[in-house]
This record gives structure tokens, sequence and C-alpha cells, in this order.
């Protein structure tokens, strides 16, 4: 919300934010229904009470509330409300880039590791103290035991 009342850079930011995040939100609620392998065996189960893609749907309906408030937009022309199935429409999603993400393949992936590499080696020297800590006292112990 102070992103998009702020200054032309601030609402530029939660544009580009939201442009970002759009496909990736939507997909976070699964591969469509006719190609979810599980989505069908979990509603008769009643492990999932909806679809996804009716939860995407409904999700979509809020997200167009909410941009429209905060003044942003939403990057796909293609949302519209459907009348005769009472559902919010979008375009089509990229889902072989969500099948490249899922299996280590994303556009951020080799970054992320990268990240996740400096931090393990950055934080070698506290493995190492707590290791010589924990001999240490290991030691102090055996000697206590041993008077």
């Amino acid at each position: 919300l102070e992103l998009s009342n702020g200054t032309p850079a601030q609402k530029q930011m939660a544009q580009d934010a939201v442009n970002r995040w759009y496909a990736p939100a939507l997909m976070m609620f699964g591969p469509p229904d006719d190609d979810s392998p599980n989505s069908k065996q979990s509603m008769a189960w009643n492990i999932k009470r909806f679809s996804n893609d009716e939860l995407r749907s409904r999700f979509v309906g809020m997200m167009v509330e909410q941009v429209k408030v905060l003044g942003l937009t939403l990057p796909d022309d293609r949302i519209r409300f459907n009348e005769d199935t009472k559902r919010w429409e979008h375009g089509p999603l990229d889902w072989h880039e969500f099948q490249e993400v899922l299996a280590g393949r994303g556009p951020c992936n080799a970054q992320r590791l990268e990240r996740r590499r400096a931090a393990h080696d950055d934080g070698a020297w506290v493995r190492e103290a707590a290791a010589a800590y924990a001999a240490k006292q290991s030691a102090k112990q055996q000697k206590e035991y041993a008077a």
C-alpha cells in the first residue's frame, strides 16, 4: 500500500513486483485441473474442497479488486469474469517454466544455489567454533568423571 501511494519510483517498484509475481502466484495453486494427476482423487476423498482452477479463479478475483484499489494493473489483458461459469478467467500460463522451476532449472535457481553455497561457506567458522567448544566440553566432562 505504501509503495503504491508513494513516489512514482515507488509506485513503479510496486507494479514491477506485481508483474514479476503474478504468474508464479497463479501457478502456486497447481496445474490446471485437466492436467493435475491427483486433484480429482483429492477432491473425491475430501482432502481438497476446491479444485486448482477454482482456487486460482477466486484468487484472480481478489487480485483484480486489490490492484484496482492500489492503482496498479495486472499483467494479463485476458482477465475477465465469465458470467456463464461465474468464474474469473485469465490468460494462459507458461507451465513449462513452472516444470523447469520445480526441476531446479528455473531462472533464479543458479543464483539461489550460489547464495546458499556462500552462506554455508561464510558460516563455516561458526560450525568449527561449535565443534571445538563441544570437544572442549566433552574433554572437560571426561576429566571430571576420571577424577
